[in-house]
């Protein structure tokens, strides 16, 4: 990565990010850098920040700063993905898992990025292709009914063999990354990002393949709408959807390093995603939760533990 000039932003559609708009374009404009965003974004930036065309806005970047939560970073990833640079996320959200940055942090972060001061981490995408094109997912690909209550019947194909078939209400295609997702809420595995692998795993199964399967990066996946009469869907990062209805073919692979998250602080970041991921329901007992705690916050615990104010 070469010297930062030119500097993304992708913002949330609806959250209020207008301090953090204010912060990255007065920082921009103390260091000589410039700001730019996308013509669809064009209500949602203050003047001083440059209006671009989104195949212009792609080939000028030098780095992304995503204002949102875990989705829009999900968004700023997969434009970026024909051309990888480094995405910061900064939290506007709630539990996140991809963004790093509080807004009160976000100049110091800035300061970081330009002087090269941070670790880039690489993230896996699902390339998913089927006849209505080829789609990317960060997180996951959902083929599910397109009716409440409904199924879908899927068979099953990896490098060419057969691998039976699944019956469920859905079924995920999770990246390590979407593996905390609806993955997990479906009784998946959670994966280490450092592992470049797709999970498969059944929603509510009813015959078929019953648990998940763990597949390496090399590996494709064919899967062939079985049943006649089954109208699916297919949804990517829990947003996009388009049909994949009766005889429907799809192939999937996992691409390694489809995106550039930086990290700023990559153990505090890990620290804090362990103690997100105990509070959905990863089994540690309260004193090995206690050691997740950065030392003044136990020392806390410790002093009202002894008033007894819990």
């Amino acid at each position: 990565m070469g010297e930062v000039a030119c500097v993304g932003v992708v913002v949330h559609p609806t959250k209020d990010v207008d301090a953090s708009l204010t912060t990255l374009r007065d920082w921009a404009a103390g260091h000589g850098v410039e700001v730019v965003a996308r013509e669809a974004e064009a209500a949602r930036v203050p003047a001083g920040v440059t209006v671009l065309a989104e195949p212009d806005f792609l080939a000028r970047v030098d780095a992304v700063v995503s204002l949102g939560g875990d989705g829009t970073m999900l968004g700023a990833m997969r434009l970026t993905i024909g051309r990888p640079v480094p995405v910061l996320g900064v939290n506007h959200g709630n539990v996140g898992f991809l963004v790093e940055v509080s807004p009160p942090d976000l100049e110091g972060a800035l300061d970081r990025l330009a002087e090269h001061r941070f670790v880039v981490e690489p993230h896996a995408a699902i390339e998913f292709e089927h006849d209505a094109g080829t789609v990317t997912a960060f997180n996951d690909v959902v083929v599910g009914a397109d009716v409440p209550g409904g199924s879908v019947e899927l068979d099953l194909e990896v490098e060419g063999t057969q691998f039976g078939y699944y019956r469920c209400d859905a079924l995920v295609l999770a990246t390590p990354t979407g593996s905390t997702a609806y993955n997990y809420a479906a009784g998946g595995p959670v994966i280490s990002p450092a592992a470049d692998v797709l999970a498969l795993t059944p929603v509510a199964p009813m015959s078929g393949v019953s648990h998940s399967i763990v597949l390496p990066a090399g590996d494709t996946v064919r899967l062939r709408q079985a049943r006649a009469q089954d109208q699916a869907l297919v949804r990517v990062d829990g947003v996009a959807t388009t049909p994949f209805p009766p005889g429907a073919v799809a192939t999937a692979r996992l691409r390694p390093e489809a995106a550039q998250v930086v990290r700023i602080d990559p153990d505090r970041h890990a620290q804090r995603s362990r103690i997100k991921l105990s509070l959905l329901d990863l089994p540690l007992r309260r004193e090995q939760l206690a050691e997740l705690l950065p030392s003044d916050v136990r020392e806390d615990l410790a002093h009202l533990r002894g008033r007894k104010v819990f």
